[in-house]
């Protein structure tokens, strides 16, 4: 089960309650991590009790719910409602995912919410993304090629290159798998963290890329790399059921290879 990061020298405290509408019979309790940093007080758990017959089967749903109809300054970040954007990524019942792609009744009792762990809070349950996403740009995710595209199509690949891509081209920076990982935890700082190492192998891996030594280089590092202890928490987290420490282990084999 996963922690999250709260502001420094801060406890949470129990927060309010608001009840279900009287008269509701399939209510359920959401609690919820809450936190205002121009409030100046300490994080709190609030409990909202939800008629689930007025309320749709995802997570967030209630969450959308909550927000309209009950406590309007709770804030989340969404966009999608499909498991394509990424942006609804939080901790539930325990487990890092997308509150879209979740069903509640996926979760036995209160369902627990809370921000993606071990990463600074803006409010509520959105987290700051500033670093992972300064980290990303720094592998250079998009297409490196000094060879002039064909001047009557595109850059072609054959069936089996494009099959390489499976798996890599899926993911959608949702960042449930590093901020699981108990290693981007520990050296956040510097170890890039599964989601960034597979778009980093995502490019390494696409034939029409012409950068593979440049991008290998640049990855050779005791901690950018080699960080990874193949927990795996990032596999069993990913909502979209990839496996990003696959990738490393595919990058740390190109590797080792080139010393051969």
């Amino acid at each position: 089960m996963a922690t999250f990061t709260l502001p420094k020298n801060s406890t949470i405290s129990k927060g309010k309650h608001y009840p279900a509408p009287h008269g509701a019979k399939k209510v359920r309790s959401f609690k919820i991590y809450r936190w205002d940093p121009d409030s100046g007080e300490n994080p709190r758990t609030d409990t909202y009790d939800i008629d689930l017959d007025a309320c749709g089967p995802m997570v967030l749903d209630a969450l959308i719910k909550i927000k309209n109809e009950v406590d309007t300054t709770l804030t989340f970040r969404r966009s999608c409602r499909e498991g394509i954007c990424g942006s609804c990524s939080m901790n539930i019942d325990g487990l890092n995912t997308l509150a879209c792609l979740k069903p509640i009744e996926d979760v036995k009792g209160e369902v627990k919410i809370h921000p993606l762990p071990h990463m600074p809070v803006v409010k509520d349950l959105v987290p700051d993304l500033s670093q992972i996403y300064a980290q990303l740009r720094s592998v250079e995710p998009w297409l490196k090629a000094d060879t002039p595209p064909p001047p009557d199509g595109e850059r072609l690949q054959s069936k089996e290159e494009r099959a390489k891509l499976d798996g890599l081209w899926e993911c959608i920076l949702c960042f449930c798998c590093s901020t699981a990982c108990p290693s981007y935890w520990w050296n956040g700082d510097r170890y890039l963290g599964p989601a960034v190492l597979l778009q980093a192998y995502r490019w390494i891996a696409d034939s029409r890329d012409e950068a593979t030594g440049e991008r290998l280089d640049a990855l050779e590092d005791p901690f950018k790399l080699y960080r990874c202890h193949t927990i795996m928490n990032c596999a069993r987290t990913c909502p979209k059921g990839l496996n990003p420490g696959q990738a490393i282990g595919e990058i740390k084999k190109m590797l080792a290879e080139r010393q051969v």
